[in-house]
């Protein structure tokens, strides 16, 4: 089993989540976060006082899928995220060992 964590821009999360459900994802959380990159924040006005902002908002989409989905998550996400533009985000994959739903017990690929 993969757990994927994407960091997507908050806009597109709509349409990174319509595309998942296509192929077939069944669940995943979703977490409103801020960071930076290379994007680095950027600078705004408020009552005339120039200031900085430091971090960017982001989405951070975390799904659990069997690996024989690996490749289509992937491929999902890198598609409809994709502005061409910097702070499209990033796509992380970890290996997970065991999962246990913990209504009814279950593991491993049942639990998901």
């Amino acid at each position: 089993m993969k757990l994927v964590t994407a960091i997507i821009k908050p806009f597109k999360l709509q349409e990174v989540r319509e595309v998942l459900v296509e192929a077939g994802i069944k669940g995943l959380t979703i977490t409103e976060v801020k960071g930076y990159g290379r994007q680095k924040g950027h600078t705004e006005m408020y009552r005339g006082a120039e200031y900085s902002v430091d971090t960017l908002p982001k989405i951070k989409l975390d799904i659990l899928i069997e690996d024989n989905s690996l490749e289509t998550v992937i491929e999902s996400i890198s598609k409809s995220a994709n502005t061409g533009k910097i702070g499209d985000g990033k796509i992380f994959i970890t290996s997970v060992d065991e999962v246990i739903r913990i209504r009814t017990g279950e593991t491993g690929p049942d639990a998901i």
